[in-house]
């Protein structure tokens, strides 16, 4: 009997490891993900965080500062050690005339004489410090120029990505909203066919006129597939936009209007700093003017400091690891190296690096050009996208007042279903002109802003 309880508790032990195991082997069901509500600033700022371009060149700014790092250390002393082993299984031998040692021997007496040993051992220690260097001196006065150059460069790319975003983002919400009032108009349409089916049961209708709202609600239906398949697209773009991953469901928060779309439209429009182009090139004329001073300088001397000290010891025999003499030495002294002639070469870079310098100033003559262009450009446009979205406003809002007071119509019966699908046709293209006219209008504004350096 206690043999048969035991062996059905080793059975019911044996099934639930089983049990477990496999509950171990099952995989697991990936956590699902929270909607992250997003406004458009919220947008531009997980760009920033996240955009690989920007990634990039924050890493090219860290290069930048390590190079810098670089060029400092050139300053300072530079220690090397260096040790030498040689072994000599024949040691060359050179002939000596022994008459010169002797005056028994014979004049031309030439006896071969060995002035090495088998075994040499040598230990160094060198220190040089650069006292002064023309190209070094230019190269500490540079780093800030090429430190501000890399952050020029981020922030040039940073706004770059905004523009990016903000016009993605914006996209998505107009798509929204054009569904949303598609949907509506569906809800309309399908409640005009429900009341219109019932008339015609009761003999009051044709069937052309059921047939004519089913034709129009499946034409909305299709639109409103069409509309919902580019807000996905286009909710795609946004989070390449801004290196989210496309599995993260996100929600936008902000919303479109006609008042948000007229602030903020006066603007400075003599200060051309306020473009990071221009703050660019500026940082890369200083930059070009440091080569010329530094080929120009490269005529001057250098002058170093060196100190070297060290041990050396040699032997027939190999006996390294006994305590035996070694013969140090201790030498000191400076260097002092003067340019006189290379070929016309540092003139030669002079005159090239001279004219990086005068054609970056016509590029910066160039770019106020540009971004006066570009300004009138912008601000020309975004009026006459806000005078355009004003008119779309205003038709929407006659078409609907028709479409409605021709439902009221139809309803009454005063009114025929080919009215209805004319003033619903009407409805919609206004509604259309009307979304296309307030994208163009937030995609102005947000070219406006770059234009003026506000964004």
């Amino acid at each position: 009997m206690r043999l048969k309880i035991k062996h059905v508790g080793l059975t019911c032990v044996f099934l639930l490891l089983t049990v477990l195991m496999g509950m171990a082997q099952q995989p697991a069901k990936p956590a699902q993900q929270e909607v992250l509500p997003l406004s458009a600033k919220q947008a531009v700022d997980y760009a920033l965080a996240n955009q690989a371009t920007i990634r990039t060149a924050k890493l090219d700014q860290l290069i930048q500062l390590a190079k810098n790092k670089e060029v400092s250390g050139l300053a300072l002393p530079n220690v090397t050690g260096n040790g030498t082993f040689q072994h000599n299984p024949i040691v060359q031998k050179q002939l000596i005339d022994a008459s010169n040692f002797s005056d028994t021997v014979p004049k031309g007496t030439l006896v071969p004489f060995s002035f090495g040993l088998k075994f040499n051992v040598i230990g160094e220690v060198k220190v040089t410090q650069v006292l002064f260097d023309p190209s070094i001196l230019v190269a500490l006065q540079a780093r800030k120029t090429l430190e501000e150059l890399s952050t020029r460069n981020v922030q040039k790319t940073e706004i770059d990505v905004k523009v990016n975003v903000y016009k993605s983002y914006y996209n998505v919400l107009s798509a929204h909203k054009a569904l949303q009032f598609l949907t509506g108009n569906i809800a309309s349409v399908e409640k005009i066919l429900s009341d219109t089916k019932e008339t015609y049961k009761n003999g009051l209708v044709e069937k052309l006129d059921v047939d004519r709202l089913m034709v129009q609600l499946t034409n909305l239906r299709t639109e409103e597939t069409k509309l919902r398949n580019l807000s996905e697209v286009g909710i795609a773009a946004l989070k390449y936009q801004m290196g989210m991953s496309l599995q993260q469901e996100i929600t936008l928060t902000d919303t479109l209007s006609t008042t948000e779309i007229k602030s903020q439209i006066a603007a400075d429009n003599s200060d051309y700093t306020q473009r990071i182009e221009y703050q660019l090139l500026e940082t890369q004329k200083r930059a070009y003017e440091y080569d010329v001073k530094r080929y120009k300088l490269n005529a001057l001397p250098t002058l170093a400091l060196f100190g070297t000290g060290g041990a050396s010891r040699a032997s027939d025999v190999f006996n390294y690891f006994k305590t035996e003499t070694w013969y140090g030495y201790v030498g000191y002294g400076a260097s002092l190296t003067l340019p006189i002639y290379a070929g016309s070469q540092r003139r030669r870079k002079v005159d090239q690096a001279f004219l990086e310098v005068k054609k970056a100033e016509v590029q910066l003559d160039n770019a106020k050009l540009g971004i006066d262009l570009e300004r009138s450009q912008s601000s020309s446009n975004l009026r006459n996208n806000i005078l355009t979205l004003d008119a779309q406003e205003s038709n929407m809002q006659l078409a609907q007042e028709v479409y409605n007071m021709t439902q009221t119509k139809y309803r009454e019966g005063v009114g025929s279903s080919l009215e209805m699908s004319t003033a619903e046709n009407d409805l919609l293209t206004a509604q259309n002109n009307y979304f296309s006219a307030l994208y163009n209008a937030v995609v102005a504004k947000v070219d406006y802003l770059k234009a003026y350096g506000k964004l």
